[in-house]
């Protein structure tokens, strides 16, 4: 991703400019914050390591990331509220997107650019009740029948597939195979959809195979050694 020089942008055209980047975004990555959590021996306050995240957001988005999403339902709402904040100041700060999930009244105080919604949180009609026009909105979907719902949602923004296979970010949860994006790709959708679930550097050619060309991932990027190699090797395995 090309690094740009941050602008505040004009509100009337915020949601266009938000879509658009959502258009050419290819790889997705989600977070948690625990590695940048410190808990004192004292007590149960947390303390955000603002150095280290910073640190983190900015070599993933400057190794090819488009969104970044941080999800931790662990954490103080105080706490994510902070990151989300951060999220946003380096995602302008690169060009790139942020993302909050679970909580749409932090995802407002933060002005985050994306919200993201599984099938049981809130509705399309009640997540732009609190957010308005200019987010964009994507949702969970496991099964062919809810991609359709998706897909003829006006007010969704895109969706993802899967988990394509098991993974312990959802534990429990079966995985769908490559056969539902394979799905998704023949849907000829005019929204974009991004395939989750376990995919890493050594499997993601199996989801390109059936038409996928965006990937949302976690442990791939998150644990990785070096961040900003291990976003530069996903992107450059998927379409410019």
């Amino acid at each position: 991703m090309t690094d740009t020089t941050a602008t505040t942008p004009d509100p009337s055209h915020l949601g266009q400019l938000r879509r658009e980047r959502l258009l050419a975004s290819r790889l997705y990555i989600c977070t948690d914050l625990q590695r940048f959590i410190a808990r004192p021996e004292a007590g149960p306050v947390e303390e955000l390591d603002f150095e280290a995240l910073r640190g983190f957001l900015s070599e993933a988005y400057a190794g090819g990331v488009d969104i970044i999403q941080i999800r931790d339902k662990q954490v103080s709402a105080q706490t994510e509220l902070a990151a989300l904040s951060l999220l946003k100041q380096v995602a302008d700060e690169h060009g790139g997107l942020s993302a909050a999930n679970d909580r749409a009244d932090l995802a407002l105080l933060a002005g985050v650019d994306v919200f993201h919604v599984g099938q049981d949180d809130l509705s399309t009609e009640q997540t732009r009740f609190i957010l308005g026009d200019d987010v964009v909105i994507g949702r969970s979907c496991r099964t062919f029948e809810q991609v359709r719902e998706a897909d003829g949602d006006i007010g969704l923004d895109y969706f993802c597939t899967g988990p394509v296979w098991e993974t312990p970010t959802k534990p429990g949860r079966a995985a769908v195979g490559v056969e539902l994006p394979r799905q998704a790709a023949g849907l000829e959708s005019s929204k974009p959809f991004f395939a989750i679930g376990g995919i890493d550097a050594q499997n993601i050619g199996e989801v390109t195979a059936v038409g996928t060309d965006r990937v949302v991932v976690v442990r791939a990027v998150t644990q990785a050694e070096d961040a900003r190699a291990a976003a530069a090797a996903l992107r450059g395995r998927l379409p410019a």
